[in-house]
């Protein structure tokens, strides 16, 4: 998606993303049940970790690589808020089978 490992966006949104696929409820509230997790695996804060998702997410949009519209199956009109990419894609791969 044109994120890289260098960025620490990168291990939280994929952690966020994994833990969300485990357990899609932990997205009906992303600050009380998800970011907390996240925080809690990475030794940081929620806040640190709702900031580093967002950014990461902005990299990805500014990046304007294909796989966004893939994966939403149309053009986005305006970057996604957090809670709506990690959705779609823990969606995505919860969807996907297993090889």
């Amino acid at each position: 998606m044109g994120l890289t490992a260098n960025y620490t966006g990168f291990f939280r949104i994929s952690y966020a993303i994994y833990l969300s696929v485990e357990n899609p409820q932990r997205l009906a509230l992303v600050t009380k049940w998800l970011y907390p997790e996240v925080a809690r695996h990475y030794g940081t804060t929620w806040q640190a970790v709702e900031r580093n998702i967002r950014s990461a997410i902005a990299i990805i949009w500014n990046q304007k690589t294909p796989i966004l519209t893939e994966l939403f199956g149309a053009p986005l009109p305006a970057k996604p808020r957090n809670a709506q990419f990690l959705a779609l894609v823990a969606g995505h791969f919860s969807l996907s089978p297993v090889a």
